[in-house]
């Protein structure tokens, strides 16, 4: 962003300055508007905004055109050529797709909502009977469940009717490039803008004084800058310069005194009259000076020896101190307040005692504490200083804080705000926000706004004042605090204090770390952050609105605080989050800002700088040429939606009104001019296409929100419409139409906007476009022929209706569109069905929107009056008596005069349609009959006949003429049943008001029942339903029939559910093949033990069940079975019969019954005593055909007695689930069978798995053998396992029994024979074995056999390991299982084991004759025990370890010692340690933890007052670490108080009581004496606890 540097006087114009610092903008009526902008500009800024001022001089065209015509005019050439082709590509082409005419255009779509005007809701909810139906699949065949809706209708929401999808699209418009440059409140940056957010000038006659080699070496380098009516220069070599804003040098202060002798000028301020200035310097003294005359100070605050500090009672800042902030309290010259690098602040009262040339100081301490010689033992102080520091300066407002002094202190820990008169008082405190970051960026600032008037008239007395702000910030984390007086509840009381209450009230955080800030106005702060980039915030919402890389300024910055807080920085332990990654250096003193303007002081220059306001904004686009986004920020500005304080527009929105729509329009004006060539000056020609599109859009925006029509339609449609572009602006105009932001168009406009559609072929958008126009303004001839030429039927309904109140004219045009085409040889209704697409069709959308009080086709809502009166006037046009036609009749060729003709032609028209459209009105309250003219405008006897009539028309007087009217031979079947469907429907709803005799509505009844065409039998069907609740027939039995053959089932249930024949009712349930799922609610209903049916209606029930048994497992297996289960068990048979044919069905079926996929309601079913054993059979068969898996799970759930085994043992042999049926021979005690039968199908296994190893190489599947040989292994282990639970089983039994045999049982022997549960174990044994050793045989003889080179593809190693791993395992549970302890916990000797092997080598040895086989499995057996014992040994040494290192812990948390309960002696009730015992402890802690306790056993006494750590329950315990951290958090020590004696050791007791030992001695209890080293043999207890 480029810098603008200009020299020139910057003296301020006090008279166009208010004393927030506000600048304000003069415009030509000199109101002054909150801006940025006034004489002591820069002259080119001056230039361009008196050229804005100029407009009735004549120089528009300088001011607009000119300016930017250079910089524009180089790319006007490309854009041109980019889109020279618009007006015939994309505004006056048509449309590839034409949209559909109004003549088809409406339509009706499913709707159940009211209609407006009080109208009556259509539901069925009252009529609990009458069931739920869905929608037909065509809405001609539903008539009464549509609501008519015309294309153009938005759905108001009086009228909640869904909108029609045509014209749910877009009507988008291609904004300009160049609206981007629209501000945004919410970005931060704005990178494109071409204005500048500040606009510096660099001072360089003050920079050519202060900065030249002879001014450094005359005055020293430049320090720091105080703004007020002058500029003021602190040097490094103690002088202050004293500028005018013309930049001239008037006073240099300090030569000749010995402000030159205390070091460099570090701080520096004005007075509130700017009368005075104070200076601090490097070694701590102040000096306050008067401008006027420099030679001597006024009064001079040296700065205080550090050795007479503890000697004297002198405050002030300990010399070598550099005073970093000062500032003057309110407005004396002798009140202020200083801060230094150490952390310290002061005020000063400086006041007259002896004569008028001597004065005396009176220094306060307000913060920090003074430096100390550090003793040995104290605790180390956390270093310190102030950060930032500021006074709050007076406003133009009174204030309760005005007479308080209030100034705010930063640190690196606390936010301090301190009043200093009439006493220094802490007023708030706040701690560094949470928010900050870890290893942040140590800064901070604060800058205080004062209360300052909201209005103008400064002079006004009880005028409002803003709140006193403070904005301050730690780091990237910036707050803003309101001052408020609190509400005083004392009354009369004059010199109490005032109470402050300091309410955050916004937060914003910031991208990197905060160095300085300022306010520039009421709303606007300015900061500066570490890398020198300076943000512009608003107050109101804290968000950024303008920022500024600041980097080349080149900003002084000192680093003032990195020495003093270096233990603040972190070294090397990144993990201490309270550490800062660095201090920031500090800016403060080179960053001031003063009524709106910034001043800058850089290492080589001052700058001063003024914020762009939104006139300099809007001329720097013009000037680069971007005329369109100036008028688009300009209307951006006039609507409010950008940063008005920041580019200093007022915040109410009639004053900012005023001051932007002049310049609105201003630049509309100039951009025209400019756009289309006119503008001779600049030379410039007409633009292309796009940019007059933008433009346009621009111009529409701007009129739109200035409410300035006239000015878009007469000057702004001019510019288009003469140079033959007005397509552009019409096409633009098309959009705002559409989105209701235009309804009023002159007629000028109006007729070339119609000439623009009919000449590119668009009549339904023109339409469209003419339904959302004020039609008061409209040529009603003109638009009406237009109309008629183009079919555009909705709008002529709209113009005539709303235009002229007519409601009736265009209504009977359309009914009698082709009546010269009535006398041809085609009957009326053969005419009728070939004007399918007629405009004619749309007068039943129209009667819908106006007979429920709508607008047509917009659907917004018509005024009740007038509304009304169009409804009388529509029935009146249809159900006049009066009203007569001559037409021919078709059998005589004679003349007839018929009744109602208009009725008679539109039902012909459609007779469907005009039912639905009544059935629509019919829901208005105007039919209730008792109509009367809102509001007394008009009395009845002032209507016309036709009024009257039309307000007296009602329900029943409509169906009456309706049910006379359509009728044999006029009218067909077809239309006579949508006539008592529209009956039927509407004597439910509406029972009330209608009233027809029985013989009528059994006449409509039996009609219905009659129909001829299928797809109307759903709707006839409902219709009975809506008759039947409010219409009883005197014989309905025999209605059945007619109702059976209309197939009307729900009606007979309704019928058969009254009358109680249930029987009756299921049959007519199986005979509704529609609706299948209701025979299951049938059924439950019917079985239900609640439903208190006889003995004989449940008989019947069955019957029909029985006889219908294929339709019930055809409605649904699965449901049909649970239902048949919880209510009627008794039937599974008959329909498992009916599913012979199918055992996959029944299969499912049985599934349902015996494992239901739901549970069941056991209070709502027959209770089932058992399970049939035959289902359960018969299921279990199945399971093995179709889920053989499951098979084992099922069984293992079933009891004893279930199943027999010899009805399923085939089918599970056949299945191979031989697991299931070992488990159901166990269940029924045959365990030896199971044995057998289980180890007969291991050898079975066995045998597989060698013929697979020894044909693997054979098979043509060899690469699946692998897979095949794990199934196998698998199965070997799955049903190896069984057989170990069948042995351990029968184990357990046999050790029960032989528990409860006599003592005098005589021990079994080795040689004894073998028990039945031994003998199964040597079964299973032999078999495992014998398994591996004939699959280990086969192993071996192939590695014998083949080479080292081949590859097999079975693993060997990995069925061998498997299978030994089987043996293992048996053994192991064998011997688990013989070896188990005996009664009373005493492990006896028990054989078994040995005789079960022995046994086993027995038959071992007599089927092998070599031992080879046999050792390699023994071996095997015997490392399986081996391997377990490494377990174990290796387990228990890891719990030994863990155990050691948990006690180790806990010993060692023991010995720590304990934390007292209070901070006060149990004995004496003195303050043992804490806040006020004094710096002893701390020296005692010290001393104990240097001297050590190994053991911690013993107490050791010291002279300070505390004991070492104890770890017995009568051991004390000094002070832990842990408290004493917790003691110096709490407060800082009382030097007083510590110094007032020893008071002895601590003694703390494991129950956490405190004393101290002389208080225990004295309360020791006699004979209780132990030895305690260095004190006698004394041993202490607690006595509170004793």
């Amino acid at each position: 962003m480029s810098t603008v540097e200009n020299e020139t006087d910057i003296g301020p114009n006090e008279s166009d300055t208010d004393t927030e610092g506000t600048q304000y903008l003069k415009t030509d009526n000199d109101r002054p508007t909150e801006g940025s902008t006034d004489g002591d500009l820069p002259p080119s800024i001056v230039g361009i905004l008196e050229d804005v001022r100029h407009e009735e001089q004549g120089e528009e065209d300088r001011t607009f055109s000119s300016r930017f015509s250079t910089a524009y005019g180089n790319t006007l050439d490309q854009e041109e050529q980019e889109s020279s082709d618009v007006i015939n590509g994309d505004v006056l082409a048509s449309p590839g797709k034409e949209r559909p005419s109004s003549a088809d255009g409406s339509f009706s779509i499913p709707d159940d909502t009211p209609s407006v005007q009080n109208s009556i809701l259509s539901s069925t909810g009252r009529y609990p009977h009458i069931s739920g139906r869905g929608y037909s699949p065509s809405p001609s065949l539903r008539p009464f469940d549509r609501r008519f809706q015309a294309r153009l209708s938005q759905s108001p929401l009086n009228s909640p009717r869904p909108s029609s999808p045509a014209f749910l699209t877009n009507h988008s418009r291609h904004p300009s490039a160049l609206s981007q440059l629209v501000h945004d409140s919410g970005d931060a940056d704005t990178p494109d803008a071409p204005w500048e957010v500040v606009r510096w000038t660099k001072l360089r006659k003050m920079s050519g004084q202060a900065f030249s080699e002879i001014g450094k070496r005359k005055f020293g380098r430049p320090t720091c800058i105080a703004v007020s009516a002058s500029i003021a220069v602190g040097t490094s070599k103690g002088m202050i310069l004293i500028f005018d804003y013309h930049q001239n040098l008037q006073t240099i202060i300090g030569p000749g005194t010995q402000a030159v002798e205390s070091g460099s000028v570090t701080s520096i301020t004005f007075s509130a009259d700017q009368s005075a200035v104070a200076g601090g310097h490097a070694n701590g003294a102040i000096f306050t000076w008067d401008t006027t005359r420099p030679a001597k100070p006024l009064s001079q605050i040296p700065a205080t020896d550090q050795s007479r500090l503890h000697t004297s009672d002198h405050d002030g800042h300990v010399s070598g101190a550099a005073v970093l902030h000062i500032g003057f309290l309110g407005t004396r010259h002798t009140a202020l307040v200083s801060a230094d690098e150490k952390g310290m602040a002061f005020s000063h009262f400086v006041s007259r005692n002896m004569g008028a040339f001597v004065r005396s100081i009176k220094t306060t301490r307000i913060l920090g504490r003074y430096p100390e010689t550090s003793l040995t033992g104290t605790r180390p102080k956390k270093p310190s200083s102030v950060l930032a520091f500021a006074p709050l300066p007076l406003g133009n407002a009174v204030h309760t804080t005005d007479d308080m002094g209030l100034v705010a202190m930063l640190t690196p820990y606390l936010l301090v705000i301190v009043s200093t008169i009439p006493v220094a008082q802490t007023q708030h405190k706040a701690s560094r926000p949470k928010e900050l970051a870890a290893h942040s960026t140590m800064s901070a600032a604060l800058a205080w706004f004062p209360a300052m008037k909201t209005i103008a008239d400064d002079v006004a007395i009880d005028a409002p004042s803003s709140p006193v702000k403070l904005a301050y910030c730690w780091s990237n984390i910036l707050t803003v605090l309101d001052v408020h007086e609190a509400e005083v509840s004392e009354v009369g009381v004059k010199d109490k204090t005032p109470e402050l209450r300091f309410i955050p009230r916004k937060r914003y955080k910031a991208d990197e770390a905060i160095v300085a800030i300022q306010w520039l106005s009421r709303s606007v702060l300015s900061v500066i952050t570490v890398s020198q980039q300076l943000i512009i915030l608003e107050d109101t919402v804290l968000q950024v609105t303008d920022s500024s890389d600041m980097i080349k300024k080149h900003i002084y910055h000192v680093d003032l605080f990195s020495q003093q807080l270096s233990q603040l920085v972190e070294k090397l332990d990144e993990e201490d989050t309270s550490m800062h990654g660095v201090v920031a250096d500090a800016f403060y003193m080179s960053f001031k800002a003063y009524k709106g303007r910034l001043f800058l002081l850089g290492f080589s220059d001052i700058s001063m700088g003024t914020m762009s306001n939104w006139a300099d904004r809007l001329l720097a686009l013009m000037e680069e040429g971007s005329f369109i986004g100036a008028i688009e920020l300009a209307t951006s500005y006039y609507n409010g939606e950008g940063d008005k304080a920041t580019v200093g527009l007022p915040e109410d929105d009639a004053s900012r009104h005023s001051v932007v729509e002049e310049r609105l329009i201003e630049m509309m004006s100039a951009s025209l001019k400019y756009a289309f060539g006119k503008n001779q000056k600049a030379g410039t020609s007409k633009l292309g296409d796009r940019q007059l599109k933008e433009l346009a859009t621009a111009c529409f925006n701007a009129c739109l929100s200035i409410e300035d029509m006239e000015f878009l339609f007469d000057d702004v449609y001019t510019w288009y419409s003469d140079d033959q572009v007005e397509a552009l602006f019409l096409h633009i105009l098309e959009g705002y139409i559409k989105n209701g932001s235009i309804r009023n168009l002159p007629p000028s406009v109006l007729k070339d906007l119609v000439g623009h559609f009919v000449e590119g072929g668009r009549d339904s958008e023109l339409e469209e476009i003419l339904c959302l126009l004020n039609p008061v303004t409209m040529d009603i001839d003109q638009i009406t022929s237009l109309c008629k030429k183009h079919r555009l039927y909705d709008a002529l309904f709209y113009v005539w209706n709303q235009a002229l109140g007519d409601h009736i004219t265009i209504l009977k045009d359309l009914l009698y569109l082709k009546e010269d085409q009535a006398h041809d040889h085609r009957s009326d209704r053969d005419l009728f069905r070939t004007m399918s697409e007629n405009p004619a069709s749309k007068v039943f959308p129209y009667l819908s929107y106006i007979l429920t009080g709508r607008i047509y086709p917009t659907g917004e809502a018509i005024e009740e009056t007038k509304a009304t009166m169009a409804k009388a006037e529509i029935y009146d046009f249809l159900f006049s008596s009066g009203r007569r036609d001559t037409v021919m009749n078709e059998s005589s060729s004679n003349k007839m005069t018929l009744s109602l003709p208009n009725l008679r032609r539109i039902l012909k028209l459609d007779s469907s349609s005009f039912l639905s459209m009544l059935n629509e009105a019919f829901e208005d309250s105007f039919l209730n009959g008792s109509n009367e003219i809102p509001n007394g405008q008009q009395r009845i006897a002032e209507l016309s006949e036709e009024q009257r009539f039309g307000l007296s028309v009602n329900r029943q007087f409509i169906i009456s003429v309706l049910i006379e009217v359509i009728a044999p031979p006029d009218f067909d079947g077809k239309d006579i049943i949508y006539l008592d469907m529209f009956v039927a429907r509407n004597i439910a709803k509406f029972s009330q008001f209608i009233l027809l005799p029985g013989s009528t509505l059994q006449r409509v009844m039996v009609e219905l029942c009659t129909y001829s065409d299928e797809e109307t039998a759903e709707d006839c069907q409902l219709s009975v339903e809506y008759l039947l609740s409010v219409f009883q027939p005197p014989d309905l039995p025999s209605m059945i029939p007619i109702l059976s053959d209309a197939h009307f089932y729900r009606i007979i249930k309704l019928i058969y559910t009254s009358e109680r024949e249930y029987a009756l009712l299921l049959t007519t349930c199986f005979e509704d093949r529609e609706n299948p799922q209701a025979i299951f609610d049938c059924i439950a209903e019917c079985l239900k033990p609640r439903s208190n049916l006889s003995p004989k209606q449940i008989e019947d029930i069955h019957n029909v069940i029985i006889n219908h048994a294929s339709v019930l497992v055809e409605a649904g297996l699965t449901r049909a079975a649970s239902i048949i289960d919880a209510f009627a068990p008794d039937l599974h048979t008959v329909l498992l019969e009916t599913l012979n044919d199918d055992e996959h069905a029944q299969f499912q079926y049985l599934r349902e019954v015996l494992e239901p996929s739901e549970p069941r309601k056991a209070a709502d079913e027959t209770p089932r005593t058992s399970l049939n054993q035959n289902f359960v059979e018969q299921y279990v068969r199945l399971l093995c055909d179709y889920d053989p898996h499951h098979v084992n799970d099922y069984i293992g759930n079933l009891q004893v007695g279930d199943l027999r085994l010899e009805s399923v043992l085939p089918a599970l042999e056949s299945s191979g689930i031989i697991n299931a049926a070992v488990v159901i021979m166990a269940r029924e005690g045959k365990l030896r069978e199971a044995i057998d039968r289980l180890t007969q199908y291991l050898r079975t296994l066995g045998a597989a798995l060698i013929g697979l190893l020894d044909g693997v190489h054979e098979t043509p599947d060899a690469a699946n053998a692998q897979e095949t040989s794990d199934d196998l292994t698998t199965s070997l282990q799955k049903y190896i396992r069984i057989g170990v639970w069948l042995c351990q089983s029968q184990t357990k039994s046999v050790a029960n029994l032989k528990g409860k045999a006599t003592a005098s049982s005589r021990r079994a022997l080795v040689t004894d024979p073998l028990r039945t549960d031994e003998e199964l174990w040597l079964d299973l044994v032999d078999s495992v074995v014998q398994v591996t050793r004939d699959v280990g045989d086969t192993l071996e003889s192939h590695l014998d056999t083949e080479s080292a080179t081949t590859n097999h593809p079975i693993d060997s190693s990995k069925v061998l390991s498997s299978l030994r791993t089987m043996v293992q395992e048996t053994f192991t549970a064998l011997l688990t299982s013989t070896t188990m302890p005996q009664a009373n916990d005493v492990r006896q000797k028990d054989l078994s084991f040995l005789r079960i092997f022995r046994a086993f080598l027995d038959r071992v040895s007599l089927s092998s004759p070599s031992i080879s086989n046999l050792r390699a499995v023994l071996s095997t057996i015997f490392s399986a025990y081996s391997y377990e014992e490494s377990l174990l040994d290796l387990a228990n040494r890891l719990l030994d370890k863990d155990l050691f290192v948990h006690v180790a812990e806990v010993s060692s948390m023991r010995r720590r010692g304990w934390r007292p309960l209070g901070q006060l002696c149990e004995g004496c009730g003195k303050r043992v340690w804490g806040p006020g015992v004094g710096g002893g402890i701390w020296d005692a802690w010290v001393e104990a933890s240097q001297g050590g306790n190994a053991s911690g056993s013993k107490i050791k006494a010291t002279r300070g007052g505390a004991a070492a750590k104890g770890n017995g329950k009568g051991k004390a315990a000094a002070r832990v670490e842990d408290d004493v951290a917790e003691a110096d958090k709490a407060a800082e020590p009382d030097l007083e108080e510590g110094k007032r004696g020893n008071l002895g050791p601590v003694v703390v007791f494991a129950c956490r009581h405190v004393f101290h030992r002389r208080c225990l001695e004295r309360m020791r209890v006699s004979g209780e004496e132990s030895g305690v080293e260095g004190r006698g043999d004394l041993e202490f207890s607690c006595p509170l606890c004793i």
